[in-house]
């Protein structure tokens, strides 16, 4: 009997992991720390920065280095959730990183990864 109870929950286990990683990077958005974010990068992403072309397959530790450099120059501070979606095995977050001007729109999409969520493209306008 306990193992039934243990399969059915497994699910609701899973998904609750999943929620708690999108939390996390929300979280680290609105605190405006983009190493907490970065941490959650996949291998190789693609990303999108203002007045930059579109960069396919950046490595992580060039692409957190980009997006911390970006977060410093623009004065980011915060993030504003605007929608967050799951679509099957992915998940896409979108709202306003918050700085002392007009801000930036921000589009993350993640997909699960083993027994976790990682993001692989980021998006800034």
């Amino acid at each position: 009997m306990k193992k039934y109870l243990l399969l059915a929950l497994a699910p609701i286990m899973l998904m609750a992991f999943k929620f708690q990683a999108d939390d996390a990077i929300v979280n680290a958005l609105k605190g405006g720390n983009p190493e907490q974010v970065s941490g959650y990068f996949d291998s190789f992403i693609e990303l999108k920065l203002p007045d930059k072309d579109e960069v396919k397959n950046m490595g992580k530790n060039q692409a957190g280095i980009a997006f911390s450099s970006f977060f410093k120059e623009n004065g980011v501070k915060g993030f504003e959730l605007t929608s967050k979606r799951e679509m099957g095995e992915s998940v896409q977050i979108t709202g306003k990183l918050q700085n002392a001007g007009k801000g930036y729109g921000i589009t993350l999409r993640l997909k699960k990864q083993g027994d976790k969520l990682i993001i692989t493209n980021v998006r800034i306008n």
